[in-house]
């Protein structure tokens, strides 16, 4: 009784924390929105384990069908998606991720087939199709052994590309307690498969531990406000529920002493939450992007958004968006997939609206024209 109220909590927290990082403001990102998945997953996983302690699937015997679904194939595309999505801009690649999840597709695919014989009973599988199903078993089995190992280890190797330290060590943490949950799953799986181990009492002890990495999760992610990277942001999120209205911005921006000015530190949400339109949405390669563009995305106004760029950065709206605009320039230029991209086309489809402002701006901000600067960097 104990044992399945806890497996119950954990299933609700990673539901919620899951809908918490995918619908608050704080902590929606590209990168979030996979260990939302994650967690999602997780979740999945422990109710269809509760499913099996109750005996549901005697009563619910179509309950079968989700559980015999590998659910394991995603967590290490969802957590390798989320390390992938936190390192900078400069260090992704266009390659075509989506494939990450072909494992998973195949392995549902061919469970669901099986199970609407043996479990709905819509067909009869002949003997030739029982046989075909045997062998493509054995090549997921075989997916499962070489996909899932792979694609935790390369993860490793992009958390490298992650700039802060303190980031860099819960995500090396997080990745950790997977893998060797994971690699404990796959063990577990093969020695029941082969040696015809009994797998029940260390199955127990594996879903312990995915409660574990959701409880894990949420006092790191929340409570330590690790997910967000924004202490005060957080801690107002969670106690004041983001209370500043339009009125009182208004308010600021009609009467901004000193004192408050210098009350605006990086930490302020809206600023944030820019950093992360800009970084992660690439929001700045919009050539016809402003203030109010910007304004009606953070949900405050116009002037807000100039008072806490001018005062956080020491610059204005304008260059503030072009200097992610020329770091993606200087990003093409040494990036050999855009080798038959000239300066001005890089300019363009990096958000300038024209080649003197591209230049000026270039300029401005390398002490370099954008042709100096591509020769220097040969």
């Amino acid at each position: 009784m104990i044992y399945t109220t806890l497996l119950n909590i954990a299933i609700f927290q990673g539901i919620v924390l899951g809908l918490i990082i995918l619908k608050s403001s704080v902590f929606n990102s590209n990168s979030n929105k996979y260990l939302a998945y994650l967690l999602f997953t997780l979740s999945i996983i422990l109710l269809t384990y509760v499913f099996e302690i109750e005996d549901a699937f005697s009563s619910y015997p179509l309950l079968h069908i989700i559980d015999n679904i590998v659910w394991p194939f995603l967590l290490p595309v969802f957590l390798f998606l989320f390390i992938r999505n936190r390192i900078d801009y400069t260090i992704k690649s266009k390659q075509k991720f989506y494939l990450c999840f072909i494992p998973f597709v195949y392995s549902a695919i061919l469970n669901i087939v099986n199970d609407l014989d043996h479990v709905a009973g819509i067909y009869n599988i002949p003997e030739s199709g029982i046989a075909l199903i045997t062998i493509l078993g054995l090549v997921q089995l075989f997916l499962a052994v070489t996909f899932i190992p792979f694609l935790l280890i390369y993860s490793y190797f992009m958390i490298r590309h992650l700039k802060d330290s303190q980031e860099k060590k819960w995500i090396i943490t997080l990745l950790t307690i997977v893998s060797l949950l994971l690699f404990s799953w796959l063990i577990t799986c093969l020695a029941g498969l082969f040696l015809q181990y009994d797998i029940s009492s260390t199955l127990s002890v594996l879903a312990l531990s995915v409660t574990f990495i959701i409880h894990w999760t949420a006092y790191v992610g929340i409570y330590k406000y690790k997910l967000a990277k924004n202490t005060n942001a957080v801690y107002h999120f969670l106690n004041t529920d983001l209370a500043l209205s339009y009125s009182n911005l208004q308010v600021v921006e009609n009467n901004t002493p000193e004192e408050y000015r210098e009350s605006i530190t990086a930490d302020n949400l809206y600023f944030q939450k820019l950093e992360l339109l800009c970084k992660e949405q690439h929001i700045y390669t919009d050539s016809t992007l402003n203030r109010e563009k910007v304004a009606e995305k953070l949900d405050i106004s116009a002037g807000y958004v100039s008072l806490i760029v001018n005062t956080i950065t020491g610059d204005n709206f304008a260059n503030y968006i072009n200097q992610y605009r020329v770091a993606a320039v200087k990003e093409m230029i040494s990036n050999s997939e855009y080798e038959n991209y000239n300066l001005l086309a890089m300019g363009l489809e990096s958000g300038f609206t024209s080649k003197t402002t591209f230049y000026k701006a270039f300029k401005k901000i390398t002490g370099q024209t954008p042709n100096e600067y591509k020769n220097t960097s040969k």
